[in-house]
């Protein structure tokens, strides 16, 4: 049942959190088509909206390399969330995280721990995130989870969750292991997932250095130090089997996007390609929010209810993402699902879908959800009810 359309002109733009239902259609209005990159593949989305504003081979399954500590950060951002670990917590360093014992180790990104050596968690999460230590990477997943494989586990448990359906780890530091692999698409996913799920996580990315055992240690991601885009993260990746990859996050103004470059030949191409990437994004889209995440987009006549009406709104999915200067076009409408609104109702529960139109044309599709639960009403409320519904049926709105 389609309900009126909704001007959006003058609503003010920002960004919500996480979207819930994928963009559907393009964008009536023509752009500049996106750069092409000298890279195996590539994506750029905007967070607050999870539009796919550009992507080539996004995915093609490919070796992370380093990239696989996101999701090391994110378990780990995970446990300090929940209170199982803490950033003041010393962690004895184990053999299986020394490089003189651990072959694989050798020559790679250390922080250079020795066994026995007493760290906090802090310096150890920085030394995965800034320095990209994959000591440090066995060191928190031994105290995260008692060892590499039950940490693995959990990053592969966080992966189904969280829908990286073409993701899979075998260690937890990302050197190159048989059967390991991720996309351009999934890697843009985690980011998203760990800007919202773990922002207190997500915050140490954008530190530029810190310094363990009195050497200065700098953040491997050049673009934080970027005078054309504002990045405050994400990763680097190097090994032989993935190349130069990258994953990047930047904001301007109220708009922030990511982007996964993978596969490059070098380390100077990965940065400039983001960079490039990134600037484009920013150039010729912006994110609007015209349903607040606390704000109902429509109240709704609801029958048998305790209260007479529903408020219905996007949940936190009600940011879109559209060419710059079209807010003025933007409008919206709605469907329900069934003809009349029955009570009860549940907090989040779907009853119709949101339309988002750009000059007349379909660009995005929300659900219509439920904000605040509708009980049933007493006996004789659901009886009056049921007397205005068969009017309303008769004779329209008249007797709503």
């Amino acid at each position: 049942m389609t309900r009126s359309a909704f001007s959006l002109r003058g609503l003010v733009a920002g960004s919500t959190l996480l979207l819930l239902v994928s963009p559907v259609l393009q964008a009536a209005e023509q752009l500049p088509a996106a750069p092409t990159l000298d890279a195996r593949a590539w994506i750029l989305i905007d967070y607050a909206s999870g539009k796919v504003l550009a992507e080539s081979n996004a995915d093609q399954q490919l070796d992370p390399a380093s990239l696989t500590k996101i999701m090391t950060s994110y378990v780990t951002g995970q446990a300090l969330k929940a209170g199982k670990i803490k950033l003041t917590d010393m962690v004895t360093i184990g053999k299986d995280a020394w490089a003189t014992g651990n072959p694989a180790l050798r020559g790679s990104s250390l922080m250079f721990l020795k066994p026995g050596d007493q760290v906090s968690v802090e310096d150890l999460n920085k030394g995965v995130i800034i320095q990209s230590g994959n000591d440090a990477s066995i060191a928190i997943a031994d105290h995260v989870a008692g060892s590499q494989d039950a940490f693995i586990s959990l990053m592969n448990t966080y992966a189904q969750k969280l829908g990286l359906t073409n993701t899979t780890f075998k260690t937890v530091h990302g050197l190159d292991a048989p059967g390991q692999f991720s996309t351009a698409r999934d890697m843009a996913l985690l980011t998203k997932a760990m800007i919202h799920d773990v922002p207190e996580e997500y915050a140490v990315h954008k530190e530029k250095e810190y310094t363990f055992n009195k050497i200065r240690q700098p953040n491997r991601n050049r673009l934080l130090w970027s005078t054309t885009i504002n990045a405050d993260g994400v990763k680097t990746g190097t090994t032989a089997g993935a190349g130069y990859n990258l994953v990047a996050s930047a904001t301007q103004g109220d708009m922030r996007l990511i982007s996964v470059v993978l596969g490059t030949k070098t380390d100077r191409i990965r940065f400039n390609e983001s960079e490039k990437l990134l600037s484009w994004g920013f150039r010729f889209y912006e994110t609007v929010t015209p349903i607040k995440p606390n704000a109902p987009f429509v109240n709704q006549r609801v029958w048998f209810g305790n209260v007479s009406e529903a408020k219905l709104g996007a949940g936190e999915a009600g940011s879109v993402t559209i060419p710059r200067g079209q807010l003025k076009n933007l409008k919206a409408s709605y469907n329900l699902n069934q003809p009349q609104l029955t009570a009860p109702l549940a907090k989040g529960q779907v009853v119709g879908t949101i339309d988002f139109q750009l000059n007349n044309k379909t660009i995005e599709q929300r659900p219509l959800i439920v904000m605040e639960a509708v009980e049933e009403g007493g006996f004789f409320s659901r009886m009056w009810d049921y007397v205005l519904m068969k009017f309303h049926e008769w004779f329209g709105s008249w007797f709503s």
